[in-house]
């Protein structure tokens, strides 16, 4: 191997481990089985990706586990089934944390998105459950939707709890601006859903990954932060091909789902960092500052981020629905003793 040139040498190198050299990589699963291969740093779950888990044979015992624990807390059916999600959120959680040396996120219910106490409140029983399982909050960030109130229970989790949040469905500048006021950890920002935004909305129907709606979006929050000095790191999500994510690389973390990283672990082309916090400092962007008001206007006049907002947090709160009738189901047959 010595003799290979370095040239070389980075062609048979997959694209996943030069991504690595540049971007902490996280896998983008409920599947903690899927994990294993490709050594992310970090994994995300979000309700949609916790509903397509329980679902598969190999993961009944958590689903089980979670029920007879919503059970055993008694309380009304409703009560039951909420405690039994929480369980199962974080039982995902705990055995994704056995395959990554680093943190998971673990999202509070979409349906919440508008009611901060009521973040706030979900986002420290879920911290409370990983420590009864003798997880630190350190290892655990808190997904919580990018509406203003869900940026505002960001802040007071993080400033008065300590624990860490990373601010979910963000599709605006104007999202992104209020995360890095409120000095929440992290950021996900959604790349493949603006590229369908634009690609369902528009006459334009292909783009080469420079100059891809999505990656656009994350390149410019990316060097705002990195300009402005901000403590916030950004997380590109939601990819729809392995050209965003190397369109991508040097963004503080990405976070893939099994099939892309499968792709980039069989790609040998040459990964070049796209973005750098150096460079960054020498970009054209003026500093703003986002209250609530001017938070409303400004991502008002972005229609494809209010429009994949509403959308988004609908589409989490629908497969939360299906998981909560999945488990009465089974709930009622535990009961009934079938």
């Amino acid at each position: 191997m010595s003799n290979v040139s370095p040239d070389k040498r980075r062609k048979m190198e997959s694209a996943l481990n030069q991504l690595k050299k540049h971007t902490v990589v996280v896998a983008d699963t409920g599947d903690f089985n899927a994990i294993d291969e490709y050594k992310p740093q970090d994994a995300t779950t979000n309700p949609s990706l916790i509903l397509a888990a329980a679902k598969m044979p190999a993961y009944q015992l958590q689903v089980d586990q979670a029920i007879k624990y919503g059970i055993a807390k008694g309380g009304t059916e409703e009560e039951q089934v909420d405690n039994t999600m929480d369980k199962l959120f974080v039982s995902f959680g705990l055995e994704i944390l056995k395959k990554v040396p680093g943190r998971v996120s673990t999202e509070v219910d979409a349906r919440l998105s508008f009611d901060k106490d009521e973040m706030v409140a979900k986002a420290l029983k879920l911290i409370a459950l990983y420590k009864e399982a003798g997880i630190s909050k350190d290892r655990v960030l808190i997904k919580l939707s990018s509406t203003w109130e869900g940026i505002q229970a960001g802040k007071e989790l993080e400033e008065k709890h300590g624990v860490h949040c990373n601010m979910t469905l963000l599709f605006s500048f104007a999202q992104a601006v209020a995360c890095a006021e409120a000095k929440v950890t992290l950021i996900s920002p959604f790349v493949g859903r603006i590229f369908d935004w634009y690609k369902d909305n528009t006459d334009r129907k292909s783009y080469e990954p420079h100059e891809d709606p999505g990656v656009l979006s994350v390149t410019k929050i990316y060097n705002y932060y990195k300009k402005f000095g901000y403590s916030t790191v950004v997380m590109g999500a939601s990819f729809r091909n392995t050209g965003q994510v190397k369109a991508l690389a040097g963004c503080d973390l990405l976070t893939i789902s099994p099939g892309l990283l499968a792709e980039l672990s069989e790609d040998h082309s040459v990964v070049t960092q796209m973005l750098n916090g150096e460079k960054a400092k020498a970009c054209d962007l003026k500093k703003v500052h986002m209250d609530e008001k001017a938070f409303r206007w400004e991502h008002n006049e972005d229609r494809m981020a209010v429009e994949k907002l509403s959308d988004g947090i609908r589409k989490f709160a629908a497969d939360a629905i299906k998981l909560e009738t999945m488990i009465k189901e089974k709930m009622l047959n535990v009961k009934n003793g079938k």
